[in-house]
């Protein structure tokens, strides 16, 4: 099933091709890929459709090099696997999900792992009551249902992934729920599996998280995004005190001096300032990168401008940072048109690393965040491309 936002992006994205199709015919824009990439791409694994489909998930590694994550679909029954890729680009299942009650169905957020080596995640749907789960997998493979959400006051369909603190507690949001006005929720949930509703969403202070992870300060208190709501209901940054405290950051003004519809996990960097994607708006309406000071003051480092096919358009995965203060992302859309990996420098230049072409050595349409290994290398997945099922990459500088 499409949802409304993919729905979204789809007619975007037919009306960008038409036009680029009718620029290609008239021989104003080259069909290859630009040149000025010097990274090593390699297609780690294809989805098939049996080992799961479309990933909409973010990637994490072990010690050992084996990367984790999700696929929204795929596995005996379509409801999504949890997978795993060794070095060597050999996948394994290591739980199909059924969307029973006491299952989980449709995960789009990537996975946590402990010291002990359990992974924890979410899904959107399945549990007791149809309206999503966290789940915990042990290293042994044995699933546990850690949590189904109800749809009402504690929340549903969570979207986004999990943090976990150092005594084990979980946090996350949810895309639903809440209080009266059902737009969602931020939750802690004990190691007991005792669930606490930190903040219901209610309109002006941000509405419906959607493919979002919070993220955590050495002080405990957390950062996320929502896709709606706000001043303007563009979506907003916010914090989340230990104590419960909401604080709204940042409301989008959307139009062309600002994004819109934030989405993925936020970054901070040593001095506290965040940074972060809106999926729209900007001065060509096809997204922003954006950063946060300390004190509240918002700037656009970059509006995505894929007119002449050397851009990227659409970011849903936000974006990590380096220790000289370099930001890694992705965009779903653009470049080529199949979307691109980029990485902005801290005073703004973008470079493109990778341009996704689809077909069966590469991806397409890559929707979940990146992460970055201490060589440099980047990883990831994407919903398309492959085998038609999406592909898990790795790119080398």
């Amino acid at each position: 099933m499409i949802d409304g936002l993919d729905q979204n992006i789809s007619k975007k994205l037919r009306a960008k091709n038409a036009l680029l199709a009718f620029a290609i015919l008239l021989g104003l824009v080259p069909v290859t890929t630009p040149s000025a990439q010097a990274q090593t791409f390699t297609d780690l694994h294809n989805f098939i459709g049996s080992d799961g489909g479309f990933s909409q998930s973010g990637l994490i590694r072990d010690s050992k090099g084996n990367l984790y994550g999700t696929t929204t679909v795929g596995g005996s029954v379509d409801q999504g696997v949890v997978f795993k890729v060794d070095a060597s680009g050999h996948a394994s299942v290591l739980h199909t999900f059924t969307a029973a009650p006491s299952d989980g169905g449709g995960p789009h957020a990537g996975l946590i792992r402990d010291k002990a080596g359990n992974l924890y995640g979410t899904t959107s749907g399945g549990g007791a009551y149809g309206a999503g789960t966290v789940f915990k997998l042990s290293k042994t493979r044995k699933f546990t249902l850690l949590h189904s959400f109800t749809g009402g006051s504690d929340g549903g369909a969570p979207y986004g992934g999990l943090i976990q603190d150092e005594a084990g507690n979980l946090y996350g949001d949810t895309q639903s729920g809440g209080n009266s006005t059902g737009l969602g929720v931020v939750f802690k949930l004990s190691k007991t599996g005792k669930l606490a509703v930190l903040h219901s969403f209610s309109g002006p202070d941000g509405a419906n998280p959607y493919l979002t992870s919070l993220i955590m300060d050495a002080k405990g208190n957390l950062y996320g995004v929502t896709q709606q709501g706000g001043a303007s209901n563009f979506g907003v940054v916010y914090r989340v005190s230990k104590s419960g405290k909401f604080t709204l950051l940042h409301s989008f003004a959307g139009g062309t001096g600002d994004g819109c519809e934030a989405m993925g996990t936020p970054a901070m960097d040593k001095a506290g300032n965040l940074y972060g994607t809106t999926e729209a708006c900007g001065s060509s309406s096809e997204g922003t990168v954006w950063k946060l000071s300390k004190n509240g003051s918002e700037t656009v480092l970059h509006n995505f401008d894929d007119s002449d096919n050397n851009d990227g358009a659409f970011p849903y995965a936000g974006v990590i940072i380096d220790a000289k203060g370099n930001l890694y992302g992705d965009t779903q859309v653009g470049g080529i048109d199949y979307g691109t990996v980029y990485e902005l420098s801290p005073d703004g230049a973008i470079t493109i690393l990778h341009d996704f072409v689809g077909g069966s050595a590469d991806g397409a349409n890559p929707y979940g965040g990146l992460i970055r290994d201490a060589p440099g290398n980047l990883y990831g997945t994407t919903q398309n491309g492959g085998n038609n099922y999406g592909t898990v990459w790795k790119l080398a500088p």
